[in-house]
């Protein structure tokens, strides 16, 4: 049983230096190398959904450990050697009541918090500060932003080759979703030829992308910088390089961004039909 101890403590300890060690390698806004956690919360939301993931992460140990336990205790006590005239009691009713009241307890704890967080996530505030549109299509993501001048632009991942110093490969875009710091955007999602999924794993977002069906998420992102993500549903040869990049400014970036972009994108239907084109052919070049 000293053996069974000692193999326990060195497990514990092994498992805390992993996750503190995981923990250290989550980077904010992109995957790290290595990383072995989740990335580093920039929105509310995702912070909660980080709190509820190490919760059920010590439920899981509680319930392991306690199998574990039997186990070594079943395989001591029960051994022909120490038990050698087996009982042939085949029911045990208090024992039979605990195993099936205890994981409805557990489930219930579980429970609770998990539809409380599914609220969270999909009730979009009534009153967002902003708008985006975002469409998948084969194989890159267009924004259009219909309550600030309704302009629309493409973004295509950029070539490892033309990638600048920081850039993350498979990663960076062209033409970056920008969006204010510490305001509520809510996203339109839909897809324009196959089922998409928009996913920003460090706002906790992941929304499908359907074609004919408007989905919507939000997200409140807390802190500047640029957060990466990308489609997160098979759709299509190109699949893995159709990045998400959304950059968080201050406000009055932003608004210059906005006047800007309001000059760069403005275009009537048949110049985003044009551009899309255009786009869609740059996806081959980008490969």
């Amino acid at each position: 049983m000293k053996v069974f101890s000692r193999l326990a403590a060195f497990a514990g300890g092994a498992g805390a230096a992993a996750l503190g060690a995981g923990a250290a390698w989550a980077g904010l806004g992109q995957p790290s190398p290595w990383q072995m956690d989740l990335q580093e919360s920039a929105t509310p939301v995702m912070t909660q959904i980080a709190g509820f993931h190490y919760f059920l992460l010590w439920v899981i140990a509680a319930i392991s450990a306690f199998v574990l336990a039997l186990l070594l205790i079943i395989i001591v006590r029960f051994s022909a050697r120490a038990n050698p005239t087996p009982s042939r009691t085949t029911h045990n009713t208090p024992i039979e009541i605990i195993w099936t009241i205890v994981p409805v307890i557990i489930l219930a704890v579980i429970a609770v918090p998990s539809f409380r967080l599914l609220f969270v996530e999909l009730d979009v505030p009534s009153h967002p500060d902003l708008t985006v549109k975002a469409t998948g299509k084969q194989w890159f993501w267009s924004y259009a932003y219909p309550d600030n001048g309704n302009f629309e632009f493409s973004s295509l991942m950029i070539p490892e080759k033309d990638l600048k110093p920081g850039q993350p490969r498979l990663l960076a875009v062209d033409n970056e979703m920008v969006v204010p710091v510490n305001k509520v955007v809510h996203v339109l999602v839909t897809g324009a030829d196959v089922i998409h999924s928009f996913a920003v794993p460090s706002f906790g977002i992941r929304i499908d992308a359907i074609p004919g069906r408007i989905n919507d998420t939000w997200f409140k992102a807390t802190t500047e910088g640029v957060f990466y993500g990308q489609c997160s549903e098979l759709c299509g040869k190109d699949h893995a390089f159709m990045p998400i990049a959304v950059r968080v400014v201050s406000e009055s970036d932003y608004n210059k961004w906005l006047d800007d972009a309001k000059k760069k994108y403005a275009a009537d239907n048949n110049d985003n039909t044009v551009h899309d084109t255009v786009a869609a052919a740059g996806t081959a070049a980008v490969q």
